[in-house]
């Protein structure tokens, strides 16, 4: 398999990790689209939202107490930060290897501005 994000849960990628347990690894993203850009994805590779099977509903929740925890890690849970999964190709995921982005830092502007 050539999935980027395995390769970082195998550790064959170095990332800059923030937060791992037994089913979870969050690390910053290495372009960042706010100050606070920390990718959660779940060591077992499901490629998208859709792919989810009723056995991953637990892994999922896991991914949010996750977010929880790094928002309260980094700073930013008080003030505020925003959780994105994007699914599929108009959603805008370009890898795919489900995944959630942690924006923080800063105010946000709205979602697809024009």
């Amino acid at each position: 398999m050539e999935c980027i994000f395995c390769k970082i849960v195998e550790g064959t990628i170095p990332s800059k990790k923030v937060y791992e347990n037994e089913h979870v690894v969050a690390f910053h993203d290495i372009q960042p689209a706010a100050p606070v850009h920390i990718l959660i994805i779940p060591k077992k590779h499901i490629s998208t939202m859709n792919d989810v099977e009723p056995g991953d509903w637990g892994l999922i929740g896991e991914i949010h107490r996750a977010a929880q925890e790094i928002a309260k890690q980094e700073g930013v849970a008080d003030s505020g930060y925003r959780l994105i999964n994007n699914c599929g190709k108009d959603g805008g995921q370009v890898v795919f290897h489900i995944h959630y982005h942690l924006l923080a830092g800063e105010k946000l502007g709205p979602l697809n501005a024009k």
